[in-house]
């Protein structure tokens, strides 16, 4: 089983039912011997070109397990669905992933210790003295 991201752009009237073309889907999926681990809705948005004369869609985002040997099936499947009014699957690169998310966290630290060491200054200017202020007139 491989992981793959599927992402599905539904037709702007099954905002409301939106539920029942999700259920569809899923059981596409399931079907073909694929399992759904993650699913996350973004709601409806505009497209950045009219497709099959819609400016909108309901964009779904879904992480599944699916066996190689069945994409081409499920494929085959969305494409002949009214529901879908694109779709893409993709492997996603989980290496590429994992170095984001360790420069993420290296960079969370860093940002840490520079918030610390911006307190103790902080803390040492409140504790000197100030000296007077220099008057900028001239005296005559």
């Amino acid at each position: 089983m491989n992981l793959y991201e599927v992402a599905v752009l539904y037709h702007p009237d099954l905002e409301i039912d939106l539920e029942k073309a999700e259920n569809r889907i899923k059981k596409i999926i399931t079907d073909n011997d694929g399992k759904i681990s993650k699913t996350d809705n973004w709601g409806k948005r505009k497209l950045a070109y009219p497709i099959a004369k819609q400016d909108f869609a309901v964009y779904v985002f879904y992480t599944a397990e699916i066996p190689g040997e069945n994409v081409g099936k499920v494929e085959q499947t969305f494409n002949i669905t009214d529901e879908i009014v694109r779709f893409l699957i993709t492997r996603p690169d989980l290496k590429a992933a994992a170095k984001a998310e360790a420069l993420r966290a290296e960079k969370a630290k860093k940002a840490a210790e520079r918030g610390d060491r911006e307190d103790e200054q902080e803390a040492e200017e409140e504790t000197e003295t100030r000296r007077p202020r220099r008057s900028n007139r001239i005296e005559e």
